[in-house]
């Protein structure tokens, strides 16, 4: 076991992380199997084991930031067999399909409305906030809402289309603030039934429904954080599918986590949190849009996103005790690793949050936003 346990603190050490040491992102190993299951399983393994508790860390981000940020450390996980047969599995079953659209909404979205509501901000938002001019979670959830408005240049009376609408956040501020009719759609029943009493009396229709029905125009199209469960086999699929519903002089935002890197993949968070969601890089989300879409304005807000996991990790922990009894410690531990390990990356700037500005044919005179 000794020689394990030699290859395993070589590795963390190339990434300043000491095995039982006494600093807050250093961890602790509880069981000696940890240290076959981190070289023989890789990422997959080192979240594992950790659900199982087989080691534990005070400061998970700090320790996923400082792994994240040591070459040696991720090109050693990368090498294990059970992360190369995963990544090979995940290109044969193609993510994005119909059928897999709507498990992402059984497996991700609908496993308990208290745990979302504790969670997140007063209009339940599940992305990126915008946290600017923002001192606390609901500001800047509202700030990215409204930012994504303007950027929308919405007026009272717009048919607005919210792809991938959630509980009806973003559907139901455009509405009230800016007198727009929005139809939301949303592979997940949950989301749906919520999100349609909270919209109640608003200009708002939400639908159970997959993107590749749409089938009709709109002067707007709004989709924030849906792109990464498209899948990239159906990159061009969407991208049609948007350029067709949207007006000729309309416009669309498309906002999505990205990868700096084209072949980058979480084999962990892709059986435990998110099923078949693939993260783009910019490189392939622009390919599929040519000749259907031009991109009139771009900006990335990724930074945002760790502020924004650190404030729902507080909520979670904070919130644990009413809810614990629908779910068990080894959830606890999941979620507990997927946030952090997420703020890690967007802290580290390794993963980034993109807001394109699209039109079908080019703004006439040019498109210009003044934040």
């Amino acid at each position: 076991m000794s020689r394990y346990r030699d290859a395993v603190a070589d590795i963390l050490a190339a990434a300043d992380i000491r095995i039982d040491g006494d600093r807050p992102h250093d961890i602790r190993v509880k069981n000696d199997a940890f240290y076959q299951r981190f070289l023989k399983d890789g990422r997959m393994g080192i979240g594992e084991s950790y659900m199982d508790g087989w080691w534990e860390c005070d400061a998970l981000d700090e320790m996923f930031l400082r792994f994240f940020q040591s070459r040696h450390a991720i090109t050693q996980q990368t090498k294990s067999l059970r992360f190369l047969t995963t990544a090979i599995q995940a290109k044969i079953i193609p993510e994005g399909s119909a059928k897999r659209a709507y498990e992402i909404g059984e497996k991700h979205y609908d496993i308990g409305l208290s745990l979302y509501q504790r969670m997140l901000d007063k209009r339940m938002v599940y992305t990126c906030a915008y946290w600017k001019n923002a001192s606390n979670l609901d500001e800047a959830q509202e700030a990215k809402l409204d930012l994504v408005c303007r950027k929308m240049k919405l007026e009272p009376g717009m048919r607005v289309l919210d792809v991938g609408c959630g509980w009806g956040s973003f559907a139901k501020y455009a509405a009230e603030k800016y007198g727009v009719h929005v139809t939301g759609i949303s592979v997940s029943k949950d989301q749906i039934e919520l999100g349609r009493e909270r919209c109640a009396g608003l200009p708002i229709e939400l639908k159970y429904q997959d993107y590749r029905d749409l089938d009709e125009q709109y002067d707007r199209i709004v989709s924030i954080g849906m792109f990464e469960h498209v899948g990239q086999k159906y990159f061009d699929v969407f991208m049609k599918t948007m350029a067709r519903s949207l007006k000729d002089d309309g416009l669309m935002l498309l906002h999505t986590i990205g990868f700096n890197n084209s072949n980058y993949f979480n084999p962990w968070l892709d059986k435990y949190i998110f099923p078949g969601c693939y993260v783009p890089s910019v490189a392939q989300m622009t390919k599929p849009m040519e000749d259907l879409l031009t991109i009139e304005h771009l900006q990335n807000i990724g930074v945002n996103y760790d502020p924004t996991l650190m404030a729902w990790h507080e909520n979670f922990v904070r919130s644990w005790p009413e809810i614990a009894h629908e779910y068990d410690e080894r959830f606890y531990r999941m979620w507990t690793f997927y946030l952090l390990s997420c703020a890690a990356g967007f802290r580290g700037r390794f993963i980034q949050v993109w807001q394109f500005v699209l039109s079908k044919k080019g703004v006439p005179g040019g498109y210009y936003f003044d934040e």
